[in-house]
């Protein structure tokens, strides 16, 4: 089995890319997880800006998730009402069917059932993205999603920091 944790072995920067909507788990959750990283001598890229409505995913957060051995996606129900957040878990998902990327979903305060079926409040998230003018790209980028579930996940219950 391949450690995630020797950078250089596929001309890797970063052990790991954390994926993650900024206003809800930046200062709880995701920077417990990179903290926790950090000690673990992982080397993780998190993007500790936000990004402004209308922007392009930043240069800089391409080139992180390209030159990552993994990625660990935190989803939670807003997840996917971000362009941004969808933008970066497409490439994520490009990565790794192109390149052997490793990637971790991990379900924070959200069922996977939920997000699998399109239930509860992750589904009416969902819905919510509509403002998408392009339908097509809409659909697609809940069809990457959706795909994710496939993945080993780990499930973080409601009762979790």
């Amino acid at each position: 089995m391949t450690s995630i944790s020797s950078p250089g072995a596929n001309g890797s920067s970063y052990d790991v890319f954390l994926s993650f909507r900024g206003e809800d788990t930046r200062y709880s959750f995701t920077d417990h997880l990179y903290k926790t990283l950090k000690q673990s001598r992982i080397d993780a890229f998190r993007d500790n800006d936000d990004i402004n409505r209308g922007e392009e995913l930043k240069p800089e957060i391409q080139r992180a998730i390209k030159e990552s051995r993994a990625s660990i996606v935190v989803l939670l129900e807003n997840y996917a009402t971000s362009y941004w957040c969808l933008d970066e878990l497409m490439l994520i998902l490009q990565q790794k069917r192109e390149h052997n990327h490793y990637v971790l979903p991990v379900f924070y305060h959200v069922d996977p059932s939920d997000v699998r079926k399109q239930n509860k409040t992750f589904a009416i998230e969902v819905k919510a993205s509509s403002k998408w003018t392009d339908h097509n790209a809409f659909a697609g980028m809940v069809f990457i999603l959706l795909n994710t579930i496939s993945l080993w996940a780990l499930h973080m219950h409601q009762n979790a920091p």
